[in-house]
């Protein structure tokens, strides 16, 4: 195997738990989100000569994976197949053991916040991901293409929604 192909499929292994988090993002069934990821990474290998090595390859990867994402959300005829982050969160619910009431309430808030997260516009939802992630703003700010400026604003804004929103629901 040529040496430059051996390096990106080790970097793409490195890094695949956030294609793998995009992808069940974006797609409700597992062909789709095999499709995606096969898409991802296909697209990935013919941008690799758009990557500067100046910059992490994780930050480059992300803004690779999301465009394709979106773009695949966006085209894709079959909307039934697409994720809405309800049923994201019922997977996660259903995933997890009721050990105790504290756990439940956990769950609970977390599953609210993936619809919240899911209601807000795609830059938003894009933004709040990478925030979740523990992506740095000046990182979130090149994967999305926006100054680390409006990131901060962006993210302090959609923060404050979901906290209104998530201390309206449990009211």
């Amino acid at each position: 195997m040529p040496n430059k192909k051996r390096e990106f499929l080790a970097l793409i292994q490195e890094n695949k738990r956030p294609i793998f988090k995009i992808c069940n993002a974006y797609c409700r069934n597992r062909e789709d989100r095999e499709d995606l990821a096969q898409e991802i990474v296909y697209q990935l290998w013919r941008s690799e000569h758009t990557y500067d090595a100046g910059y992490k390859f994780s930050t480059w990867m992300y803004r690779v994976a999301l465009n394709v994402a979106i773009s695949f959300y966006r085209s894709h005829t079959n909307i039934g197949s697409m994720v809405s982050f309800d049923d994201c969160a019922n997977d996660v619910e259903n995933a997890v053991a009721e050990d105790t009431e504290y756990e439940n309430e956990a769950e609970k808030n977390r599953q609210l916040l993936y619809r919240l997260i899911g209601e807000l516009k795609e830059l938003d939802r894009m933004l709040i991901l990478l925030f979740l992630e523990a992506k740095s703003y000046k990182e979130i700010a090149e994967i999305a293409g926006i100054t680390e400026t409006n990131v901060a604003t962006r993210i302090n804004r959609i923060k404050e929604k979901l906290k209104q929103q998530i201390t309206y629901s449990n009211n």
